[in-house]
């Protein structure tokens, strides 16, 4: 009896300990499966006094972002997206940010908390499709900010996400309680873009052929751009000059950060010596001048501060020179892009000078945040160059050229990480 006994037992074991393996194995890929996917990975990328947050996902997924006081955190609320410990090892460098934490909530939520060493706010959240040898991706721009500007902005009320979740509490990493709330949807702002008409009033920059003054080419040019872009229904777009009057070049530049432009366009046409001299040529800052003829042209437009009587060389007060070093060289690159998106567009319809993206040092230029380019349209002080410029035919065709530049370079923008 005893052995028949021991017989049955060694039976059970042989098919009922597999069963709760394969059980418990079935348990956990039933509970993962509530996850559409998982979060592969997080990067943190420092800035101009900003850093951009962004997860990598292999699917899109549900997030809330929001700050919290007392201490100062920023918290990413998840939901159907699998979040690993394996974010709290994230080791990019940065001034903002000193600690990940990751914990679950309830309802297969899961709440990733960034300790921050300054008060900021969130400037930007959006979620990018798969692009080129990227899957998902959520990113997340925070700038430093004022401690009213923090207190103002804390709290799940102000959060931004694409669906409502409730927060939770009584999680490992710390214990927040919030209450539900619709996020408000901010992911879809239209771009901000600054164009820039030339010269004006006073200074009536280059004198053309015929007689015709740069400033009026150059004001026609931007309302027909202006106009354009205005159509498509996805910009808002700013002019600093709407009338012929004279703007200094510095406060050209503190119009397009009062808009917090996202590109600032500044429209100009090019005058020479040489009057068989044609072509469109599209600038971007440099320290040092590409060739003579770029340090000469800016040396020339720079010239109508002086005019004004303004310190051509007066810094913000809130920006210190490294900083500003910093952001000249992060936005130079963007700058880069744009003209190299312009050049492109413009060469299918217009004729354009050799080594078209040049360099100078513009002062039109010098936003350390908001990247920058200065069209040449052509030369006035070439007979044909200048009756075509002053036709709003080719003008128009001009303006469809740069709207097609300025798609493709947000487009581009969207799918690039730019730390």
């Amino acid at each position: 009896m005893i052995k028949g006994a021991l017989r049955l037992l060694k039976t059970a074991e042989k098919w009922f300990l597999p069963s709760v393996v394969v059980a418990f194995v079935l348990l956990c890929m039933c509970s993962q499966s509530q996850a559409a996917g998982r979060v592969s990975g997080l990067r943190i990328g420092q800035g101009i006094s900003s850093v951009r947050i962004v997860f990598d996902a292999d699917s899109e997924f549900d997030y809330n972002v929001f700050l919290l006081d007392s201490p100062k955190r920023l918290v990413v609320d998840t939901k159907n997206v699998y979040v690993g410990k394996a974010l709290e090892k994230t080791k990019d460098s940065n001034n903002l940010i000193s600690r990940v934490r990751v914990g679950d909530i309830h309802d297969s939520k899961t709440r990733v908390v960034f300790d921050l060493l300054k008060p900021v706010v969130v400037k930007k959240v959006f979620m990018l499709p798969p692009q080129s040898t990227f899957k998902w991706r959520l990113a997340i721009d925070v700038t430093v900010a004022s401690e009213r500007e923090f207190r103002q902005k804390a709290g799940i009320d102000n959060a931004y996400g694409n669906k409502s979740l409730s927060t939770g509490e009584n999680w490992q990493p710390s214990s927040e309680n919030g209450s539900s709330s619709k996020a408000a949807a901010k992911t879809n702002a239209k771009k901000i873009i600054v164009i820039d008409a030339g010269h004006g009033g006073h200074d009536p920059g280059a004198i053309g052929y015929s007689g015709v003054h740069e400033k009026n080419i150059t004001l026609a040019m931007a309302k027909e751009l202006k106009r354009q872009l205005d159509r498509k229904g996805k910009y808002k777009v700013y002019l600093t000059r709407s009338t012929d009057v004279f703007i200094p070049l510095r406060k050209r530049v503190d119009i397009a950060r009062k808009y917090k432009a996202d590109l600032f366009m500044s429209v100009h046409a090019d005058s020479a010596l040489n009057r068989s001299a044609t072509g469109l040529s599209v600038y971007t800052l440099s320290e040092t001048a590409s060739d003579k003829e770029a340090a000469a042209l800016a040396e020339r437009e720079n010239k109508a501060d002086v005019i004004s009587g303004l310190n051509l060389y007066e810094q913000s007060k809130e920006v210190s020179d490294v900083l500003i070093s910093l952001a000249q060289r992060e936005t130079r690159n963007r700058s880069s892009e744009f003209a190299k998106c312009l050049v492109d567009e413009m060469r299918k319809s217009v004729k354009l000078i050799n080594d078209t993206h040049r360099f100078a040092g513009f002062a039109v230029l010098k936003a350390p945040d908001i990247p920058s380019v200065l069209l040449e349209m052509g030369y006035l002080s070439n007979k044909y160059e200048e009756r075509k410029l002053r036709q709003e035919s080719y003008r128009r065709k001009l303006a469809s050229s740069a709207v097609k530049a300025i798609d493709r370079y947000f487009e581009d923008m969207k799918h690039k990480s730019l730390f």
